[in-house]
């Protein structure tokens, strides 16, 4: 039987990029489709169902910032923004509609396709030191299933990206104990900030967790601030435990 191929959606409005993404990543081992604008993005994204989307923010007819957004409304596949060099408003922007990471133009391939592998492998993994043997984890109203990787509110299922999912489970393989930003970004991004604004990565995304989960996300209880660290997920006490 053949191998699946992991299908990749590259969008941009410049064709020298799609060209050369579309045959640097086809070398190595990716099904490459592509989009030069966003209203062909969306149309290309429902009939190809990629396993991931590299979108860029300025293209003509719907930017990159439109499109994360409608994809969003149907879909947790994971979106890496391409982001003009400079514009921190502009990645933190794509970061809060629900884009999983950002690379800053220019940018070198061998930054993205290590990227690319980055998010794909932390999206399909399955478990973490720390987690009970069944897999389900409770605290409070909240059930976090790490094994089908969903996270129920009461009856209400949460959709997380499978980014959001991988820091919350993070988060909680370690309850009670502080990361550092810079250790959850090496732990679920596979990379080391170069530069303070990249912690800004898990920042963003700590916010879009506490906005899911916690009943009054501007006075967190579930997804604590350790100041002059990091974060934590609050100790979650075992059954039998004082």
């Amino acid at each position: 039987m053949e191998n699946h191929k992991e299908k990749i959606l590259v969008v941009d409005d410049e064709a020298s990029i799609r060209r050369i993404l579309e045959t640097r990543l086809s070398m190595i081992g990716y099904d490459v489709v592509t989009a030069a604008d966003g209203e062909e993005a969306l149309e290309t994204f429902r009939n190809a169902d990629p396993d991931l989307v590299v979108l860029d923010v300025m293209m003509p007819k719907l930017d990159g910032y439109g499109v994360c957004q409608e994809l969003r409304k149907e879909s947790d596949v994971p979106i890496i923004m391409l982001t003009a060099l400079g514009d921190v408003a502009d990645r933190i922007t794509g970061l809060e509609l629900g884009a999983d990471d950002y690379v800053v133009k220019p940018f070198s391939p061998k930054e993205l396709e290590a990227r690319i592998r980055s998010v794909l492998r932390r999206v399909d993994k399955v478990g973490a030191s720390g987690i009970p043997s069944s897999g389900v984890i409770h605290v409070s109203l909240i059930k976090i299933d790490t094994n089908k990787r969903q996270v129920y509110k009461g009856d209400e299922r949460i959709r997380l990206t499978g980014m959001e999912f991988s820091l919350l489970e993070l988060l909680v393989s370690r309850s009670g104990e502080p990361f550092s930003r810079s250790e959850i970004l090496q732990e679920v991004w596979g990379y080391t900030p170069e530069r303070h604004v990249d912690t800004r990565v898990v920042d963003v995304h700590i916010s879009r967790l506490r906005a899911k989960l916690e009943d009054d996300p501007s006075n967190p209880e579930l997804i604590l601030t350790a100041r002059g660290t990091g974060y934590l997920f609050q100790r979650i006490i075992e059954p039998g435990e004082e």
